[in-house]
């Protein structure tokens, strides 16, 4: 194991922020991944029962200073079904995300894809929140491929029920907005994600991400990205992610 994947499993462990690993860190976005599926094979992850996809909006990528998405492995513990109650101090900075997820129906091999080979590939879609931490300090400081590494930012997350005939609703008008304790936190349409959704599970399946971990397979789960920026928590409450379409979804902080 490297020394970069051994410094984020002790980060992870100890619950403490993420410093930047200085000599150790990687050099590069294709060796941030392949420090992430190291990570995994630590956390036995893998195969990973999904992905998540970060920056696929502008203001995302705005707020991340990243210049393209990345993507990050998501471990079986983070797929928890509506109504997923957590402790607040569980998790360090703790923030949620207005996301739309899809489940995926066959394997999507690795490499170049059309959206509508993508869309061909998904057997469910429905609402859902990622769970992030802010576990960094200056960004810039961090680096991008330590960020990749380190799953961009993912701590867990909450799947709605699949809507039915999604294939007849109109994914990129519909617009998603984000409560906590039934305040509007931020909202934000399908077509943030890169011009529609399935264009996100496009670029994932050509991703660094899917090349490490061998393309992407039939049941894993993919967060899309979130149409708002994450909404930084300030203690126990509720959040409901509201999708046109697709339904909603919820999860409470004690």
């Amino acid at each position: 194991m490297s020394q970069a994947a051994d410094m984020i499993l002790q980060a992870s462990k100890a619950r403490r922020i993420l410093a930047p690993l200085g000599a150790a860190a990687p050099r590069d976005v294709a060796e941030g991944y392949r420090v992430q599926r190291e990570v995994a094979e630590a956390q036995g992850a893998i195969p990973p029962a999904g992905f998540k996809i970060g920056a696929t909006t502008k203001q995302m990528q705005a707020y991340l200073g990243l210049a393209h998405p990345a993507a990050g492995f998501v471990p079986k513990p983070s797929l928890n079904a509506d109504g997923f109650t957590a402790p607040f101090a569980d998790f360090i900075a703790v923030g949620v995300e207005c996301e739309v997820g899809v489940r995926l129906g066959r394997d999507l091999p690795f490499g170049p894809t059309t959206r509508a080979e993508a869309e061909a590939a998904v057997a469910e879609v429905f609402p859902a929140i990622e769970i992030v931490e802010k576990r960094y300090g200056d960004l810039a400081e961090l680096g991008t491929p330590t960020l990749i590494a380190d799953q961009v930012f993912h701590a867990s997350g909450v799947l709605g029920r699949p809507a039915t005939d999604w294939r007849t609703l109109d994914l990129g008008a519909m617009r998603g907005e984000l409560f906590v304790d039934g305040a509007s936190k931020g909202a934000g349409h399908g077509r943030d994600l890169l011009g529609h959704p399935m264009e996100a599970l496009a670029w994932l399946a050509g991703s660094g991400a899917a090349e490490v971990f061998g393309g992407l397979k039939a049941g894993q789960v993919v967060w899309l990205g979130s149409v708002t920026p994450p909404i930084w928590l300030d203690g126990p409450c509720e959040v409901r992610v509201v999708f046109e379409g697709l339904g909603e979804v919820r999860t409470r902080f004690t």
